[in-house]
Parts: C-alpha cells; sequence; structure tokens
C-alpha cells in the first residue's frame, strides 16, 4: 500500500517477482492502472486486482508512462475487451498505439523468437480511447488528481505522473530499476536514450518534492533523492564504460559481450546470484549496450 487507494501489483513476469509492477489507484467509483505491462501478465493482473475487491471490468482509466511493451503492451488486449477505458499517453507515443506495427518490429529486432513468450498479444488502440498528453497537463483518474511531466532520456515518450495528495509519483523508467534495494540501474535500450534529457527530467522528479517514486521495476522508493543521484552517476559510469569499449578493437557483438559482461560483474559485486538473476530478466545487459552505443554513434554523427 502506498497510500489510501494506492497500491501495486507484482505482474510475476515470466514466472519471475520484482520485475513489473502495475500501479493500482481506485476511490471516487473508478480505478486507473499505471502500466499495465505487457498481455502475458494479464491472469496476474486480474488475481490480483480480484484480491482488492476489483475487476478489469472496473478499470476506467490506463496512465502509460510509456510505451514499451514492458509496461504498455497488454493496452490494446484490455480495451478489445473493456472498450470504454480511456488511455491517457504521450503525444508522441500515441500514433504506435493506435498503429503498433513499427513498435512491434522495432522489438521484434530485439527479442528474436520471444516476442510470444515475453509479450504476447499487441493489438492497436482506438485513437477515440486515448487521451493524449505533452506533459503540464493536470488530470483526473482514481479518484485523484496528477499533475504530469513529460520526462524523457530513456524514451522520447515518456510522462510522469505525481498526487501531491498522497506524494506518490510514478515515474516508469526515469527513475531506473531497483529491484529489492539493489543496485540503482539506467535502462538504455535503443533507440531513445539521451542522456542530457534523462538529466533535466531527474531534476523535474526532483523538483516535485515527491515523498515516494514508484517504479515499474520494481515498487516504491521512499528516499527519492539520493536514489536519483545514485542513477545518474551510474548512468555516466555506464555510459563512459560503452564509449571506452566502443573504441577496442572486434566486432560490435564482441564489444557488446565485453561490456555486459562487465555490468553483470558489477551486480554481481553488489548483489546475490538470485537478485541478478531479476536484473537481468527486467534490463538485459545487451539491450544496455545497444541505447548507449547508438547516443554515442548519434553524437559523434553530430560532432
Amino acid at each position: 500500500m502506498l497510500a489510501s487507494g494506492l497500491s501495486w501489483i507484482d505482474l510475476n513476469f515470466i514466472g519471475r517477482p520484482h520485475a513489473i509492477a502495475t500501479g493500482v489507484i481506485h476511490g471516487g467509483g473508478t480505478v486507473a492502472l499505471v502500466d499495465p505491462g505487457p498481455t502475458t501478465c494479464l491472469e496476474t493482473l486480474a488475481l490480483g486486482l480480484e484480491g482488492r475487491g476489483l475487476r478489469l471490468s472496473d478499470v476506467t482509466h490506463l496512465l502509460l508512462t510509456h510505451i514499451h511493451l514492458d509496461h504498455a503492451g497488454a493496452t490494446g488486449t484490455l480495451l478489445r475487451r473493456h472498450p470504454s477505458i480511456k488511455v491517457f499517453v504521450h503525444e508522441r507515443g500515441a500514433p504506435h498505439m493506435i498503429d503498433p506495427s513499427k513498435l512491434i518490429a522495432s522489438a521484434s529486432r530485439l527479442y528474436v523468437g520471444q516476442m510470444e513468450r515475453l509479450w504476447g498479444e499487441i493489438l492497436p488502440v482506438p485513437e477515440g480511447n486515448l487521451i493524449v498528453l505533452s506533459g503540464g497537463e493536470r488530470i483526473e483518474a482514481g479518484g485523484r488528481a496528477f499533475e504530469t511531466a513529460y520526462t524523457p532520456g530513456h524514451a522520447s515518450h515518456h510522462v510522469s505522473y505525481f498526487n501531491r495528495d498522497s506524494g506518490v509519483a510514478f515515474v516508469g523508467d526515469t527513475a531506473g530499476v531497483c529491484i529489492d534495494g539493489g543496485y540503482i540501474l539506467p535502462p538504455t535500450p535503443p533507440p531513445d536514450i539521451d542522456i542530457e534529457a534523462w538529466q533535466g527530467s531527474v531534476g523535474t522528479i526532483e523538483g516535485w518534492g515527491a515523498k515516494t517514486i514508484f517504479l515499474t521495476h520494481f515498487g516504491p522508493v521512499n528516499e527519492p533523492v539520493p536514489h536519483l543521484r545514485t542513477l545518474m552517476a551510474n548512468l555516466d559510469t555506464m555510459s563512459a564504460l560503452v564509449r571506452r569499449r566502443m573504441a577496442e578493437p572486434g566486432t560490435n557483438e564482441e564489444k557488446a559481450q565485453r561490456f555486459g559482461e562487465d555490468l553483470v560483474r558489477e551486480w554481481r559485486r553488489q548483489m546475490p546470484e538470485a537478485q541478478v538473476a531479476s536484473y537481468v530478466a527486467a534490463a538485459p545487459p545487451e539491450l544496455a549496450w545497444l541505447g548507449l552505443e547508438r547516443y554515442w554513434r548519434k553524437r559523434t554523427a553530430q560532432a
């Protein structure tokens, strides 16, 4: 429980606890979910709601922090089953909810042969169900008012939501991955990683003065400022390591493998093996390389 009417459900993604969480907001006769997750987890989501005396058919709003499949993949399926649900999404992500073909193609290149196992069905969302955000809007869902902010860096279509009454901010991946108090990892998949934008987004979240920030991967953080400062320090370390590896001899695949080994070695230095396995599931090291390597290639081309 985060506050009265604010809680979360562990989606038990691919049988692993503490990998993906969905926020649950209910009050005033409405129910909102923050990041419903992939379709493969819908049964778990339904069971979690039932444990709170709720059903999927009670859901009135979805608040998407961004459109990556681990956060929003189930949206179209939920809308097909319950066509009155309204979906908050950033303006850059909205076209890909209406027509997910490019999103699916991009993910298929990253998750070769694993799309069905990981994400399941990915369906379009009717345009009329979308409430498109640019950041800065004040919205109401689940009986509460939320301030919204555009928080790019991890993704160009990322927004965060802050309920000032409770002091809780739902920040998706902008505040990184932190499982069971472990390593604070900036997830850096392609194609949108922007370190400078990410720094600005962290400043925005700090400026809210939230008592708690809620991470999709995984759960509440009750000391936001130290967490966010450590996140940015780790992003600097990772990006510098990628840049050094890029200058070494070998193929891109070999460099990526060495970077992934470096990253997992650091995780093992700080965490037990079971916790490391949760990180590998939530944020595969090879995706971290791809996003940061692309970032540095773009920066070099622009120089």
